[in-house]
């Protein structure tokens, strides 16, 4: 591990289209760059661009970041699901996300897909106009419950694509955290409430079911990651992304 401390930031900071870089500098401890976050550190240096001709460069410019806070710090997630933690446990069930009304439509408009990634499924419906991504559980350590594959946004004209990958529901914190193109876990939905949880006992066997989740897009500043990252506008914290169910069933012994 290396311990960078204070952690130098070198960014060129675009004042006009046809200007000279100048050169900022950001000087920030590493308690106050781990705070910052993967998000907001892409969009630190998106706000620091300004100019959406600039936007590849900024994107680069990012993904080399995040390849120092590599460096830096160790990945933050919600839960690290290892079965060398003794609280990880193998579970059964699935996690279903079906998308709110309008949303589909919208996407749609915007140039931007909504797939699973295997062993995860899609399914679209014309009558309905939303797409429901379903998912395998595999695992549960606490209130947190792994699931197996995941799923990604597209841009079909550029291409751009950003990925979830093996997505975990924190019933209690209320999050859906993912797996990132960059191998770091981020929070990239909350789950703003949930409808119901019943929870059923058969010996050995436990199962807990929760319906009727709302999900949204984590923050105003996730969105715009999203936003700039597709070359779209679609992404808002402030509306109902998608509803949820999750099942998971595991053993006691």
């Amino acid at each position: 591990m290396v311990t960078i401390s204070p952690l130098i930031v070198i960014v060129p900071l675009w004042v006009g289209c046809g200007a000279a870089n100048p050169i900022r500098v950001i000087l920030m401890d590493k308690s106050s760059f781990h705070l910052l976050g993967h998000w907001g550190f892409y969009m630190a240096f998106t706000a620091i661009a300004g100019h959406k001709a600039r936007r590849a460069t900024v994107a680069l410019l990012a993904i080399s970041t995040l390849g120092i806070y590599g460096a830096v710090i160790t990945p933050a997630t919600a839960v690290e699901f290892s079965y060398d933690n003794p609280n990880t446990r193998d579970a059964t069930g699935a996690f279903v996300m079906t998308t709110a009304p309008g949303i589909l439509p919208a996407l749609t408009s915007a140039g931007i897909t909504l797939e699973a990634i295997s062993p995860g499924t899609r399914t679209t419906s014309v009558t309905t106009a939303n797409t429901r991504i379903s998912l395998p559980v595999v695992a549960k350590t606490g209130t947190a419950n792994a699931t197996a594959g995941g799923f990604k946004f597209t841009n079909t004209k550029t291409r751009d694509s950003i990925s979830c990958f093996i997505p975990t529901i924190d019933t209690r914190a209320r999050v859906i955290d993912c797996k990132l193109n960059t191998g770091f876990n981020d929070t990239m939905f909350l789950i703003e409430t949930i409808d119901s949880r019943e929870f059923l006992s058969n010996g050995s066997i436990r199962t807990a079911a929760f319906a009727g989740m709302t999900i949204k897009v984590k923050s105003a500043m996730t969105a715009q990651t999203l936003n700039d990252t597709l070359d779209t506008t679609v992404f808002s914290s402030s509306v109902v992304f998608a509803t949820g169910n999750l099942i998971v069933t595991r053993t006691t012994s």
